[in-house]
């Protein structure tokens, strides 16, 4: 390493902020081709399904309302988990600001603690049920 030390840091900050953002870049390619198939292969099996002969309809609306459910699943599990970090994340904030500071200054960690309460009364009082 050379004799300057903050001339290390930056060198270490800039490969490490070239590595992040080629990795993050990287990753959204993947995801988004693997975006591509599952629709592919849900246009397939819907093709499919629509070239069988019979009363096919009924199978291809029960392949879609399964879908369907299988997105609100997703739909309400995040909706669990991001209340439940969001809630947790204002009570550290609190136990660290009353920690850290005097006076009522932790009071700032109620902000986040309410936002997450809310997400999770939405989730089990207001959001709609799946369906079946």
């Amino acid at each position: 390493m050379s004799e300057n030390p903050a001339v290390d840091l930056w060198l270490f900050l800039s490969i490490g902020a070239v590595a992040l953002f080629s990795f993050l870049s990287v990753m959204a390619w993947v995801d988004c081709r693997r975006r591509e198939r599952e629709a592919y292969y849900r246009s397939e099996t819907l093709r499919k399904f629509a070239e069988m002969p019979g009363a096919m309809p009924a199978a291809v609306q029960e392949f879609m309302l399964e879908q369907e459910g299988v997105v609100q699943r997703q739909t309400r599990a995040a909706f669990r988990v991001g209340g439940l970090i969001v809630a947790a994340t204002g009570i550290g904030i609190m136990l660290f600001l009353h920690e850290l500071g005097t006076g009522p200054v932790y009071m700032a960690g109620v902000i986040p603690l309410l936002i997450g309460i809310a997400i999770l009364v939405y989730f089990y009082l207001l959001a709609p049920l799946e369906r079946r």
